[in-house]
């Protein structure tokens, strides 16, 4: 029986899966004064990047991370991680760091559309927290894109890859649905059965559908 193809929903090229990039990211070019803040708050390398064209002086203040990916660009860029998330997410974090962050002028740099209550949590707890939007998610131009052959895995790695798949796509029920987590799985429509990663990366989502790939193969022998 010949192998599925397993797709990545974005850019970036991973090991053992196809790129279909239903997602992109626009950085936005506008001033942001580090000065005042004592602490920066990363949810995504997105915003590290977003954050890093426009100001390299963010690497010197204490900068709290969530997500491997993020902490990756933090370090490959020159930053020092004051905090490093123990769970991928946002409402969680904030509570883990909601007493680090005391006393400190935190800034949280952000996507345009937030699904967690991050910031909510914090200033709840009482952390002098303002935000900065440098970067926004935007669906890629369907007439660009093949849809994926009928048995394919999908990877869902967030809310928007959701959005943006079935903006473009019909869903075939012969596709297997791989969710990253807890949060992407709540957006994913009822009629569309999903298995979910035991690990909040996307190489964890592709090991878990190339072991579906292998059980499939051997009940077809």
């Amino acid at each position: 029986m010949p192998v599925k193809d397993i797709f990545v929903l974005s850019q970036k090229r991973f090991e053992g899966a196809k790129n279909l990039p239903v997602i992109l990211f626009d950085y936005y070019d506008k001033e942001v004064d580090i000065f005042p803040y004592e602490a920066l708050i990363f949810t995504s390398k997105n915003g590290v990047y977003a954050l890093d064209q426009v100001n390299a002086c963010w690497k010197s203040r204490e900068i709290y991370s969530i997500g491997s990916g993020t902490s990756e660009a933090i370090r490959k860029l020159g930053g020092k991680i004051a905090y490093e998330a123990k769970s991928s997410y946002g409402d969680v974090f904030a509570d883990e760091i909601k007493t680090h962050l005391q006393g400190l002028k935190t800034l949280f740099i952000r996507p345009k559309v937030v699904t967690s209550h991050l910031a909510e949590i914090l200033r709840d707890a009482g952390v002098d927290l303002e935000e900065e939007i440098l970067y926004e998610t935007k669906c890629n131009d369907c007439t660009q894109l093949q849809k994926p052959p009928a048995g394919s895995y999908i990877i869902f790695s967030s809310p928007s890859t959701i959005d943006c798949f079935l903006r473009c796509f019909d869903w075939d029920a012969s596709y297997t649905a791989i969710v990253i987590g807890e949060k992407t799985a709540s957006f994913m429509p009822e009629d569309i059965s999903y298995e979910m990663s035991p690990k909040q990366t996307i190489p964890a989502c592709i090991a878990l559908a190339q072991k579906m790939q292998n059980a499939r193969n051997r009940t077809h022998i």
